[in-house]
C-alpha cells in the first residue's frame, strides 16, 4: 500500500524559500507520476506541479513558473518541491500525489495522496 509523508511547509516571510519533501513508503517512487497541489481555505485544491516517473518531463502551473522546481530521487524514494521568492498568495496546504498511469494536472485523476504541510506566507 503507497504511503506518502509530505514535510518542510512553515511559516516564512515573502521572498523566503522552502523546500517541500514527499517521502513514499510500501512502494517503489518510479512507478509513479508524482504532483504536488495545494489548497487554500475556502480555494479547491489546485495543481501546482507535476514530474514524470523518471524525472524526465516536468510541468508547472501559470502562477508558480519560474519560482517553483519540482524534482524527484528514486533511489531515495522522495519528491522534492524548491519553492523561491514566495508570495503571500502562496499560502496554502500543500499535498503530493502519485499515480501509476496518470500523469498530468487533474487532482481527480491521482490515486494515492499524502496529509499535506501547511505553507505560511507574511507579507
Amino acid at each position: 500500500q503507497v504511503q506518502l509523508v509530505e514535510s518542510g511547509g512553515g511559516l516564512v516571510q515573502a521572498g523566503d524559500s522552502l523546500r517541500l519533501s514527499c517521502a513514499m513508503s510500501g512502494r517503489t517512487l518510479s512507478r509513479y507520476a508524482m504532483g504536488w497541489f495545494r489548497q487554500a481555505p475556502g480555494n479547491e485544491r489546485e495543481f501546482v506541479s507535476t514530474v514524470s516517473w523518471s524525472g524526465g518531463s516536468t510541468y508547472y502551473a501559470d502562477s508558480v513558473k519560474g519560482r517553483f522546481t519540482i524534482s524527484r530521487d528514486n533511489a531515495k524514494n522522495t519528491v522534492y518541491l524548491q519553492m523561491n521568492n514566495l508570495k503571500p498568495e502562496d499560502t496554502a496546504v500543500y499535498y503530493c500525489a502519485a499515480d501509476e498511469t496518470y500523469w498530468g494536472t487533474g487532482p481527480y485523476e491521482y490515486d494515492y495522496w499524502g496529509q499535506g504541510t501547511q505553507v505560511t506566507v507574511s507579507s
